[in-house]
């Protein structure tokens, strides 16, 4: 998913007391779905890594003589973009809560 589709999504940036007894009704397990949970936010965290770094890199300016480069007014924007997104680990937990995280337990 983009970041421009995870500022789509409708959660709340704010820490909100959550029920735990809902986690643990896919797997079983309330440690398990954490785990689910831990490693899609790693995931996540890595893709919109992957692409902010594609994109700045796409705007960083060109000239590298010795001068120090400011940053651009674009190079700003996108930053500040990023920074408004959700966590991962929000994102994460939005999407176990919705069911559109695929798992297989490799016990079964």
């Amino acid at each position: 998913m983009k970041a421009q589709e995870y500022k789509k999504l409708k959660i709340d940036l704010y820490a909100n007391t959550k029920d735990i007894r809902q986690y643990d009704k896919e797997t079983g397990n309330f440690y398990k779905s954490i785990v689910i949970m831990s490693k899609r936010a790693d995931q996540i965290a890595a893709e919109l890594k992957q692409e902010f770094q594609e994109n700045s890199h796409l705007q960083a300016p060109q000239d590298r003589s010795g001068e120090e480069v400011y940053e651009n007014r674009e190079q700003i924007e996108l930053s500040r973009m990023y920074e408004q997104l959700p966590k991962p680990t929000q994102l994460a937990l939005h999407e176990f809560e919705e069911g559109q995280i695929y798992f297989k337990d490799v016990d079964e």
